[in-house]
């Protein structure tokens, strides 16, 4: 009887190891998981860091007079639209490199997948024959990297005092500007619902037309609660607080 009782009690004492263990196991998880998540999101800001970085020196080439290559509609030209480099990164319109067909679902069979942050992770479909500020790059919320707005269309006053938006074209000094950012991250959400192109975001700052109301700014905060940004000379940061940065200039346009 006696050694029927103290197997009983030793069953019983091995399954309240069990428990504490598994309570122990569970505890850890809850103290270690935050901090693997933080980890894999900084490493994922990076690879997008990454990215944008290589954007910025695409763009420093195909600013260049000498270095510049195919230059698509803007060929033979000493300047160039936005749009155009734009347009040549994800490969549509005039730049298409994506075979026969008139779209392409990506990242495709191969994984190529350009232009993209990896905590974006929705298809991106890409038209054929279609500019990208007409709906080339979509849907929506696939978008993840949106180009300074300002770069694109500047808003200027006319004649008549009125304020009114100017196309704008590049030349190869601008690769050289400083504190002007060129590409950042994205809410492409934020842009269906303010019913604009995904793919070209800039803040209101003083603007008393184009830009008021914040009609086009949708900064896409997915890292860790910060963005990234990369600047025309190529330097990429992070921040929670783009307008408030010291030396960032949102409101800089390259127009005379």
């Amino acid at each position: 009887m006696a050694t029927a009782v103290a197997a009983r009690w030793t069953r019983a004492f091995t399954l309240f190891e069990l428990i504490v263990t598994i309570a122990v196991i569970a505890l850890l998880i809850a103290l270690v998981l935050p901090g693997m998540r933080l980890a894999m999101g900084s490493a994922r800001g990076f690879q997008c860091q990454m990215s944008q970085r290589t954007v910025a020196f695409d763009f420093a080439v195909f600013a260049d007079e000498q270095l510049h290559g195919n230059r698509g509609d803007d060929a033979g030209q000493s300047d160039f639209a936005l749009e155009t480099f734009q347009e040549s990164q994800y490969q549509v319109d005039e730049f298409w490199g994506w075979g026969d067909g008139n779209r392409v679902t990506l990242p495709d069979a191969e994984g190529n997948d350009p232009m993209r942050c990896p905590e974006v992770r929705s298809p991106l479909k890409l038209q054929r024959y279609t500019p990208c500020s007409a709906g080339a790059v979509g849907p929506h919320e696939a978008v993840s990297f949106a180009f300074n707005l300002r770069l694109h269309r500047a808003e200027v006053i006319d004649r008549r005092g009125r304020p009114r938006a100017r196309a704008v074209r590049l030349d190869e000094a601008i690769a050289s500007i400083s504190g002007v950012p060129l590409l950042f991250d994205g809410d492409g959400e934020r842009a269906r619902q303010l019913g604009v192109p995904p793919v070209y975001s800039a803040p209101a700052l003083d603007s008393q037309a184009v830009f008021v109301r914040d009609q086009f700014w949708f900064p896409g905060f997915r890292h860790n609660g910060a963005m990234n940004v990369v600047f025309l000379d190529g330097h990429v940061a992070a921040t929670a607080q783009p307008l408030d940065e010291a030396g960032w200039r949102w409101g800089y346009q390259p127009v005379p």
